[in-house]
């Protein structure tokens, strides 16, 4: 991966983004990365909506401004929490796979599946892995361990 001394990494955050919490929690996570690696966040759920357009339009439009942010990202951070990893995050992962992009996995649910606590086909996509213990809900300490896996991959 080549990029640019000046330039600031680009990390794009892939998860679950469909309640108002998932929604919080990711903004407050990107926040924690922003301040740990001095980088930038794309979020998808932050790609604006219209009231007045057709949702096959808007749904044309984000799913190319998703690309787009995967194709100009540096590395992918992506969020495998739940009995079975959101469909658009595993997308996302596996076309982050398929461009060369590191992805560097996070999951905080505690329960297992295959391999890493989750799918093998997401497990093995991910150059780094953080799983912290059950329970532990400390969102600083997560973002630092997660920190220090994108340093990790990023080079």
């Amino acid at each position: 991966m080549e990029r640019s001394v000046t330039r600031p990494l680009k990390v794009y955050l892939a998860a679950p983004l469909f309640t108002q919490h998932e929604r919080s929690w990711n903004r407050e996570f990107a926040s924690h990365l922003q301040q740990r690696l001095g980088c930038s966040v794309t979020l998808p759920q932050e790609i604006p909506l219209s009231a007045a357009a057709p949702a096959a339009k808007q749904f044309a439009r984000i799913f190319r401004q998703c690309l787009a942010g995967l194709d100009a990202c540096d590395v992918v951070v992506a969020v495998l929490d739940g009995p079975d990893a959101d469909s658009g995050t595993a997308f996302e992962v596996g076309y982050a796979y398929a461009l060369g992009k590191p992805v560097v996995g996070v999951r905080t649910d505690y329960r297992e599946q295959q391999e890493r606590g989750t799918n093998l086909m997401l497990a093995r996509s991910c150059a780094g892995f953080v799983r912290p213990r059950a329970f532990d809900d400390d969102l600083g300490a997560l973002a630092a361990a997660v920190a220090r896996q994108v340093r990790r991959v990023a080079r």
